[in-house]
């Protein structure tokens, strides 16, 4: 089987203990080189993952003909910037999400993608390839729930640390941005379209100025979705998702245990239930279906289009603050 060769750009954690190492257990990836604009920083981690080729710029990786894709795990203000100029270069893109500051800043990738049409830019919900939520979705199309009612969600965990690029407004951050996000992504995804209406508040941390908890209303004519995010709260995840003649309740929902079973509860009129599925690295399967998609010239997963409107979403919720 072919593979496709990707640099990752950043030394960041999230690529270097999760988005790498399941990308070295893909199929159809090989991750031939990393940058960072540290040269031994960059040599250092490429060391300990195993890749061949460091570079102490990203420019100088994003100029190596044998590099056809680039990972993106940097601060959320550079993934548009990096985007495109990994688009320049002739590369397929997977960035991390959110893929943008707001909105525009999508679509001004979307523009600049159009003019490189063999080109491939998926933003990185992993969640969205992990087989427990394609199966939450079947359940959800086939009717057994009845008409979807409610989702209900929540995602924190506690981070005061000043030096982290999550706790800069200048960077994005904030728990609307990290992990707010997911929220609004898992809503459209179950009521298959965009809410009509949206609201949101906001807690500010005084020393960051980034959000450290949000919670948000957004209604879908048919049915409502609330959520909370947080990023000085204690550590949890949940999702429930709610119908006239049923639920469907999923633990630790975006970023469970990979070594571990996850599952389903899933309770209609009366009837309890549960499905389980063995371990399972959703970033390894993400990289596979990019991989995948780049090969055979399919469609995405994520369309930017969709990436669009889970940022209009997150832009709706940030300006019905009072």
């Amino acid at each position: 089987m072919k593979k496709i060769r990707i640099g990752v750009l950043s030394t960041a954690k999230i690529g270097r203990v999760y988005a790498i190492p399941a990308m070295q257990k893909s199929k159809n990836v090989s991750v031939t080189a990393l940058a960072s604009r540290n040269l031994e920083r960059a040599k250092e981690a490429s060391k300990k993952l195993g890749i061949a080729k460091a570079y102490g710029s990203y420019e100088e990786l994003l100029a190596v003909p044998e590099i056809d894709a680039v990972y993106i795990p940097l601060p959320n203000h550079m993934h548009v910037e990096w985007s495109i100029k990994s688009l320049e270069a002739g590369k397929h893109v997977l960035c991390e999400k959110p893929i943008g500051m707001d909105a525009d800043d999508v679509r001004k990738l979307k523009t600049a993608s159009e003019r490189y049409p063999g080109l491939k830019v998926m933003e990185a919900f992993m969640y969205r390839h992990h087989p427990r939520w394609k199966r939450v979705v079947e359940i959800v199309k086939s009717g057994e729930l009845g008409d979807i009612k409610s989702v209900h969600s929540f995602f924190s965990y506690f981070n005061d640390d000043p030096d982290n690029y999550r706790n800069s407004a200048e960077m994005g951050g904030g728990g609307l941005m990290d992990v707010g996000c997911y929220s609004i992504s898992v809503a459209r995804l179950i009521f298959g379209r965009e809410p009509d209406q949206v609201s949101g508040y906001s807690e500010y941390d005084p020393d960051f100025g980034v959000d450290r908890l949000t919670s948000g209303l957004m209604s879908f004519g048919s049915g409502t979705s609330v959520f909370t995010c947080s990023t000085q709260c204690y550590k949890d995840q949940y999702v429930k998702i709610y119908g006239t003649k049923g639920k469907v309740e999923l633990d630790w929902p975006f970023n469970p245990d990979f070594s571990k079973d996850t599952g389903l509860k899933i309770t209609i009129h009366d009837d309890e239930k549960e499905e389980t599925f063995g371990p399972c690295d959703h970033f390894s399967l993400q990289a596979e279906e990019f991989a995948h998609a780049i090969l055979t010239d399919s469609p995405l997963r994520i369309s930017l289009d969709d990436s669009i409107r889970n940022m209009e979403v997150i832009d709706r919720v940030r300006g019905s603050e009072g």
